[in-house]
């Protein structure tokens, strides 16, 4: 594939005026220089015969394979593009466009296209069709097998095709090539609308497959009962089994969170209670979980809480397959917001964003002990401009920071 080096941010000729016999300052030219960029971008973004930017994109996901490649997954004018980098990121591949026919794609907040590849090097994307009544949706589906150069033809994988809920996708894939999708699913509630029955929330469905997602094995039910519009924490366990992290509807309107071990493949375990700060609330926060599976078996998770006496985010993790979980951290301030949580062995890191009243900052907290201490937070990102949740992932050796904002897409280590 050619490479390219790709820019933090696509930035024009500066031009910078002042008054007259005024000179201009360091910050004035700042600030000019900044207002050119952000004119430059946004006439970029909006001509649509330019080559699709990665700086477009409000969301970007990234992944690494087998063979310490990075691989992102971003959308720009109802398309996905994939790109890959051998150089942890210094440079990319060109983009290739995913889906040939343009599709109204939900690429925002806690919305965004999957990326996923198994020990072959095959590419599975997953994510969320926006159809067009408000709140519903299709899981699409597509691979490639020759490396990225071509894609598949979308298919959508909820088998139920009502004009209908079926959206925040998670995507994992096994040790042997298993591909696990989840997503949280409104057929149950609008079943039991029509026989004017209650049912709280929506449901959590997944399905899957053992041949490369050629096919899926039918529909079926993770859970009912989970959150309407909060992300999913899906991870493949040390057994090469699922793990499903979710925020639930428990009684009374209690919205904490949740988690099914699958017994094998087609089988989910029971429903276990991770978090206690009983958030009664009667909508849906928008603030979903994240999860990491250690390669010791030890579940690491991480939260958003409103409750009034237990505010704010939260730690906690499980030695026993989620069937108990640790007492719950508490970490950030005011503000804080979808964390996002990495673990091998011992070593588990944390980061979160947090608005200082100016910038967006980003935080993260170390621990060396299996989650038990934990460092101070250290600020690892800062932007003035709107900015994408942040994530972490590894090559197996280091862990990286993944972050979209304003002034261009971030990847370094930590």
């Amino acid at each position: 594939m050619m490479k390219f080096q790709l820019p933090l941010a696509m930035v024009g000729s500066l031009i910078l005026t002042a008054c007259a016999n005024e000179p201009i300052t360091s910050k004035q030219g700042a600030e000019a220089a900044k207002l050119e960029q952000h004119t430059d971008q946004k006439a970029l973004c909006a001509d649509l015969q330019t080559s699709p930017a990665i700086g477009c994109s409000e969301t970007v996901t990234a992944t690494f394979d087998n063979s310490g490649a990075l691989w992102l997954a971003w959308v720009v004018r109802d398309r996905i593009y994939v790109q890959s980098s051998t150089d942890k990121g210094r440079s990319f591949s060109a983009p290739v466009a995913v889906n040939a026919e343009p599709e109204a794609i939900a690429a925002r907040g806690e919305y965004r296209p999957k990326i996923k590849l198994d020990a072959q090097g095959n590419i599975y994307l997953t994510w969320t069709q926006n159809l067009e009544k408000r709140h519903t949706g299709n899981i699409r589906f597509s691979r490639s097998t020759d490396g990225g150069k071509s894609f598949s033809k979308p298919v959508t994988v909820n088998d139920n095709l009502d004009v209908i809920g079926h959206r925040f996708d998670a995507l994992a894939v096994g040790k042997n090539g298993e591909i696990f999708v989840a997503w949280l699913d409104a057929r149950d509630k609008e079943k039991a609308k029509a026989a004017k029955q209650e049912f709280a929330g929506t449901a959590v469905y997944y399905a899957w497959s053992d041949n490369g997602g050629k096919s899926f094995y039918p529909n079926k039910t993770v859970a009912p009962h989970s959150c309407e519009c909060c992300r999913l924490g899906v991870e493949i366990d040390a057994d090469n089994l699922p793990v499903v992290l979710w925020r639930h509807v428990y009684e009374g309107n209690i919205r904490d969170h949740a988690l099914v071990k699958f017994k094998d493949w087609h089988t989910p375990g029971a429903v276990q209670r991770v978090s206690q700060e009983n958030w009664k609330i009667d909508a849906c926060p928008h603030h979903g979980p994240a999860l990491s599976v250690a390669d010791n078996g030890v579940y690491h998770s991480v939260w958003f809480s409103g409750a009034t006496d237990k505010q704010g985010l939260f730690y906690g993790h499980s030695k026993d397959g989620g069937l108990s979980y640790s007492p719950a951290y508490s970490f950030g301030n005011q503000g804080a917001k979808h964390p996002n949580v990495f673990a091998k062995g011992e070593q588990v890191v944390v980061v979160w964003s947090e608005f200082d009243g100016s910038h967006n900052l980003l935080q993260l907290i170390k621990s060396n002990d299996g989650g038990l201490s934990w460092s101070q937070p250290e600020v690892v990102g800062k932007t003035a401009e709107s900015a994408d949740d942040a994530f972490l992932l590894s090559d197996g050796e280091s862990v990286f920071l993944s972050w979209q904002t304003a002034q261009g897409y971030q990847f370094k280590p930590i």
